[in-house]
């Protein structure tokens, strides 16, 4: 019978095989989902399948460049200890690679690590260590300068946070010096322009009714409002933040004195915006003796 595209996905979802194996299990058993997938187990990706539901929100960032172009990466683990795994590590290193050829993570799915897809590569990784393992997202800067920067690095070019900076202009070094400085400060936008207006606009309504609770005259709240906005947009926009190896300037004149424009950058930490699921020594006391 003929297999469909949408099949495929689904087997590949819930198993968290790659897509020719999906395609070949779909084929073998006429289409049927559920021994597909006990196909696909009996073929080694047993562990993929049943671990794919697991929470991973450890894991490695990792960066890399060519040339004007930068990448960072997210692949996620169940725990920090796979994170130090050599093994894990080559993967995730070789993806960043990868990436870079590439403009999105559906992209970055497909593309090959060592001649076979990194979807693939990910879930043989989750069956041979054991975990839950996720590529989770990718981003790109280019310019005339790319720099980076890795705190809490595992080994070199990959740790918990990653950061890249493009610049006209400038240096390497004072790039790098840029990105240490963004890993510390997190700025939400690189400039006023570039911020959400639904973040400005509901800092803004706040400010207004904090202002009017002070019973000052019209005039004088407008005044307090602008204020406090350019001082609101000083702290959260990268330009406007006091340059960390520096305070007295800001990092839009630093860049300024380094013969330098910030054009854009990236700050990728592991994990953040993944809710864990965390229970009690009781409850899991309770869930093991249930069964």
């Amino acid at each position: 019978m003929a297999i469909t595209a949408s099949q495929v996905k689904e087997l590949r979802e819930m198993t968290g095989a790659g897509m020719m194996d999906a395609k070949k299990a779909l084929v073998e058993n006429d289409g049927n989902m559920d021994a597909a997938v006990d196909w696909l187990r009996t073929k080694g990706l047993a562990k993929a399948a049943k671990k794919s539901g697991r929470t991973a929100a450890e894991g490695l960032v990792a960066v890399a460049i060519d040339g004007g172009t930068g990448v960072a990466v997210e692949v996620n683990s169940e725990t920090d200890f796979v994170a130090k795994n050599a093994g894990f590590q080559e993967m995730v290193g070789g993806i960043a690679q990868a990436a870079l050829g590439v403009d999105s993570v559906e992209a970055l799915a497909d593309a090959k690590v060592n001649g076979k897809p990194v979807s693939e590569t990910i879930t043989d990784a989750v069956a041979k260590i054991g975990e839950n393992m996720t590529l989770r997202r990718m981003a790109k800067v280019s310019g005339e300068v790319v720099a980076s920067y890795v705190h809490n690095a595992a080994t070199d070019g990959m740790g918990q946070i990653g950061v890249l900076v493009a610049m006209k202009g400038g240096s390497e070094e004072f790039g790098r010096q840029v990105a240490m400085h963004i890993a510390a400060a997190n700025p939400a936008a690189l400039n006023e322009s570039e911020l959400d207006a639904s973040v400005v606009e509901k800092e803004r309504q706040v400010q207004i009714d904090i202002a009017r609770e002070s019973g000052k005259p019209e005039q004088v709240i407008e005044k307090m409002i602008e204020g406090r906005m350019k001082k609101f947009l000083a702290e959260i926009t990268l330009v406007g933040q006091p340059f960390a190896l520096n305070p007295d300037v800001t990092v839009e004149q630093a860049a300024k004195d380094a013969g330098a424009e910030i054009t854009g950058f990236v700050r990728m930490q592991v994990g953040e915006g993944i809710e864990v699921e965390k229970e009690d020594f009781a409850a899991e006391v309770a869930k093991a003796a249930q069964g």
